[in-house]
């Protein structure tokens, strides 16, 4: 199997995210390596003999995706036995050509802890947690979206994804068995219903997750899945509420999708 390392010496998030949307769009198997903060000539010549350790051992050249700012850390890596595929490098020249200005190396230049979205990224975070699942109505008022769905539909998981990553405070409210047999919107909810967007899934989907959390229970029944999906999904198109459907798709997919479509503001950089 062909090894993938992202390396950099700042977190290597941007090298992860490039480097894996590169390498989908190929129909092979890898071993992902992420090594952060290669801040020293030291680290950088570790980090070079496992790479060349990785060939030796495998007879394929590594994939190296690599956001260096350090030139001499930089070309410690180059000097490997690996395939390095420079993201940074790449582009500096041709934009400071068209900006007509010369780039500042600056390492932890994008994750640092003094960036402007740190505030609204924590604060997110804690509202996303402190809302999550209906368990405090009262902040309603301060959410930039409630996430609503039945049980198990991905409210909770991308409630934290927004937080996290766009700094957007996300409420997620779920309908229960117990709301389908006259399923409406609660009061709180009709009166922040410009906030609402719901997800919902397959029926066979829902059961399978369901089964992993209670197996073997009416909850996690298919014949239960199909009634309340139904019922849900009868309220948004009645309530005109948008909605989702979040069967084959990533949180990061479900989250980019909700932005698109509310037109959400990111506070990320």
């Amino acid at each position: 199997m062909r090894t993938a390392f992202y390396i950099s010496d700042g977190t290597a998030i941007t090298a992860e995210v490039f480097g894996h949307a590169l390498l989908t769009l190929f129909p092979a198997q890898f071993e992902h390596v992420t090594i952060p903060f290669v801040e020293t000539t030291d680290m950088a010549e570790q980090v070079k003999q496992r790479i060349n350790d990785r060939y030796k051992t495998t007879g394929q050249r590594p994939l190296i995706f690599q956001t260096f700012v350090d030139d001499a850390l930089r070309q410690i890596i180059n000097s490997s036995d690996g395939i390095c595929y420079d993201f940074l490098n790449a582009f500096v020249e041709p934009i400071q050509r068209e900006l007509g200005v010369a780039p500042v190396p600056k390492t932890h230049r994008t994750h640092s802890i003094h960036e402007q979205t740190y505030d609204f990224r924590i604060d997110a975070v804690n509202f996303a947690l402190a809302n999550d699942d209906g368990s405090n109505l009262k902040n309603y008022n301060q959410a930039d979206i409630i996430l609503v769905g039945v049980s198990r539909s991905g409210k909770t998981p991308t409630s934290l994804y927004l937080a996290l990553q766009y700094g957007i405070k996300a409420a997620n409210y779920p309908f229960v068995e117990e709301d389908m047999e006259q399923l409406r919107l609660p009061e709180v909810l009709k009166r922040n219903k410009a906030k609402l967007f719901g997800l919902t899934i397959t029926p066979e989907r829902l059961s399978q997750i369901r089964e992993q959390r209670r197996a073997n229970s009416r909850y996690a029944s298919l014949r239960q899945c199909q009634l309340e999906l139904a019922e849900v999904e009868k309220l948004y198109q009645r309530e005109q509420i948008p909605f989702l459907n979040s069967t084959h798709l990533s949180i990061e997919e479900i989250s980019a999708k909700i932005i698109a479509k509310t037109g959400l503001k990111r506070h990320k950089y």
